[in-house]
């Protein structure tokens, strides 16, 4: 049987280009795939990241090789680390010849919680995300981002108010570039302590009871909110950079309330 004839395939991409123009991110997005997470616990989380993949283009290449983003992801073992973060750029950046990227993944994280009173189990969801970029020679960056949903309660209704007060659910946004490993739960229960209440995803009627005279007794405003996390985070030695936005989806206005508040570390 006859050897299969070899067909020369041009790289089209690997082609100089003249306009002399360097591009900053070049990539992939809104790439899903599954990602394997252990808990501080030990417990084993699967859930679905979104990606976006990048790597910066010298001016005089035409085109990055997409499909080696993807490779990178195929040959991914085991559960995803912080410190797998760093070992995932390198390979990108190598694969694709680069001196600067950003791999983002953003996927639901959930944490196990026990009800106040009761004790009954339950499980919250997270909006999470990590981020690491490389610039041109520096270090990698590792950026924790999570949105924890909390209950804040108004103080000006309850000052006013004969009896009762307004609250509203509210989105705590954290975003920490870190100097040392940090995990998602430490971030989370930052926000969730510095809020009138944390919320639960299974209450009985005791847990109802706490859940709300905590939230009665501990009011907020949306700055109250941002100040306070913020002098926690800013007292954080594995923090180099954060942010704190909280959102608060206001029960008696078609609108929301909204402060946003960061700083530096170093």
């Amino acid at each position: 049987m006859n050897a299969p004839e070899t067909i020369f395939l041009p790289d089209v991409q690997s082609s100089a280009d003249t306009r002399r123009l360097a591009i900053q991110k070049v990539g992939v997005k809104g790439l899903r795939y599954p990602l394997h997470l252990v808990s501080p616990s030990g417990e084993t989380l699967n859930t679905v990241a979104s990606l976006t993949m990048s790597v910066g283009l010298p001016p005089e290449v035409k085109g990055t090789h997409m499909s080696r983003f993807v490779e990178l992801l195929e040959g991914r073992q085991g559960a995803q680390t912080q410190e797998g973060m760093f070992r995932m750029m390198e390979e990108m950046l190598l694969r694709l010849g680069a001196e600067s990227g950003c791999i983002e993944l953003a996927f639901p994280y959930f944490i196990r919680k026990q009800a106040p009173v009761s004790g009954v189990v339950s499980l919250l969801d997270y909006d999470a995300t990590l981020i690491i970029d490389k610039r041109p020679d520096e270090y990698a960056n590792l950026t924790l981002r999570v949105v924890a949903p909390v209950t804040s309660l108004c103080p000006c209704s309850k000052k006013i108010s004969d009896y009762g007060a307004h609250n509203q659910r509210s989105h705590i946004t954290l975003e920490a570039r870190l100097n040392s490993p940090m995990s998602i739960e430490e971030l989370v229960r930052i926000a969730e302590e510095e809020a009138s209440c944390e919320i639960f995803g299974l209450l009985k009627r005791p847990d109802e009871k706490w859940v709300t005279e905590r939230a009665y007794d501990n009011p907020k405003f949306v700055e109250d909110l941002v100040r306070d996390i913020a002098l926690r985070l800013m007292n954080e030695p594995r923090i180099a950079e954060w942010k704190v936005i909280s959102e608060n989806f206001e029960s008696i206005h078609n609108h929301s309330a909204y402060a946003e508040l960061h700083g530096c570390n170093v």
